[in-house]
């Protein structure tokens, strides 16, 4: 016991040290674009139902899968809503994902999968087709293949021959065959699996490797980049930039490089909640879908920019956190639709958010954005003329 505190201790007196020499002071540390207007789809102006499952960007195209439906956005309207009635296979769009060859749109829903081309649907079910399973959260498209993660494991479309492929608890190390997300990294997938931590298939070796929570205490982290945090993973990313995977529990967000892991939680962190829907990753940035709001890393920097809507006035919050930890708070006159956040994408310097309340667009302005940080400067001069004064006075 007393070898297990001592080495704590110096584990934790390393991290301090380490994260001390690492410090830079908000004056000093490079300032993270900020979002800071939102333009919102709702059912108000066009959207079939308030809550947003998931988004997927395409160019010009937005798609938003919906409670009831999928909705496509374009020019800043809802262009056109597909439900069931139309041919998709079930109302309840939780996963998208655009074939960047053809265009076509691959839907994941609690009924099956929906394929949509040319404006025509096709449908696949576990009694139509090779799907395991008709309970399906994520899709991806990768070259041929379309890949569906569902509540029986990973089922894979092979869309030139036909052919279908599945792996469960029967053929692959799952845990639990819960699936939820689907990240394409090269020659890998990876998977997230409720309760059954992260799964990483090597598609040309055909080879599997689980990552679960190494000291199988659910609850806890004994030591707090020992692995991935919790074994309840709700979704996955793969930053091909870094080469990062990052995967969201509902106890904390992890980062893994390959070699090492990087673990956040609230108590240690900006992350506006532990409760994670999803990441999205992309250069330094690390974006986190959080049940408290929307969350922002800077990687490179440790700066972190939490987004929601204020509850006194229903304008926005930013809430940047500094690698020194001080914090500051600002306001805009627009907010997210929602503070309960489920899924984003990126379109150029833009995002997209789905939350429970609607679809909202976050635009980056910088003139908007220096003004906002210029604030912060006058401010905190002020804060120490004042201080000035007050010490000069004793």
């Amino acid at each position: 016991m007393k070898r297990l505190l001592l080495s704590t201790a110096i584990i934790l007196a390393a991290s301090s040290l380490g994260l001390a020499q690492n410090v830079s002071s908000p004056a000093s540390a490079p300032k993270p674009h900020l979002i800071t207007r939102w333009e919102n789809f709702t059912t108000a102006n066009g959207m079939p139902d308030p809550k947003v499952f998931c988004v997927a960007v395409d160019g010009n195209r937005v798609w938003a899968g919906t409670e009831d439906g999928l909705a496509l956005i374009e020019n800043g309207k809802v262009q056109r809503v597909y439900k069931t009635e139309d041919g998709l296979v079930q109302r309840a769009v939780m996963g998208i994902a655009v074939d960047k060859k053809t265009g076509d749109v691959w839907i994941a829903t609690f009924g099956g999968v929906s394929h949509l081309s040319g404006g025509q649907f096709q449908n696949f079910t576990n009694l139509t087709s090779g799907l395991l399973n008709d309970i399906c959260y994520g899709i991806a498209v990768v070259d041929q293949y379309v890949w569906v993660a569902t509540t029986a494991g990973v089922s894979r479309l092979n869309t030139y021959t036909g052919e279908w492929t599945s792996w469960s608890e029967k053929n692959a190390p799952f845990h639990e065959p819960w699936s939820y997300g689907i990240a394409p990294a090269g020659n890998k997938m990876y998977f997230a699996i409720w309760g059954g931590g992260l799964l990483e298939y090597d598609v040309a070796g055909n080879y599997w490797k689980p990552y679960t929570d190494p000291d199988e205490e659910m609850e806890i982290v004994l030591f707090r980049n020992q692995g991935l945090v919790h074994i309840i993973v709700s979704n996955v990313a793969y930053n091909p930039d870094t080469k990062m995977v990052w995967a969201s529990t509902y106890f904390g967000l992890s980062g893994y490089d390959g070699r090492n892991w990087h673990n956040y939680l609230t108590k240690d962190s900006g992350l506006a909640s532990d409760f994670i829907n999803a990441p999205k990753s992309r250069g330094d940035d690390v974006w986190v879908c959080t049940d408290k709001g929307l969350s922002y890393l800077n990687y490179k920097t440790n700066t972190w920019v939490s987004y929601r809507p204020t509850k006194q006035t229903g304008h926005g919050e930013i809430e940047i956190t500094w690698p020194d930890t001080k914090k500051n708070k600002l306001e805009t006159s627009t907010s997210l639709a929602h503070n309960y956040i489920l899924n984003m994408d990126f379109q150029g310097e833009d995002i997209w958010v789905a939350t429970a309340q609607g679809l909202s667009h976050g635009i980056r302005e910088p003139q908007k954005e220096s003004q906002l940080y210029a604030s912060i400067t006058s401010h905190r001069s002020s804060g120490e003329v004042a201080q000035a004064h007050a010490q000069k006075g004793r």
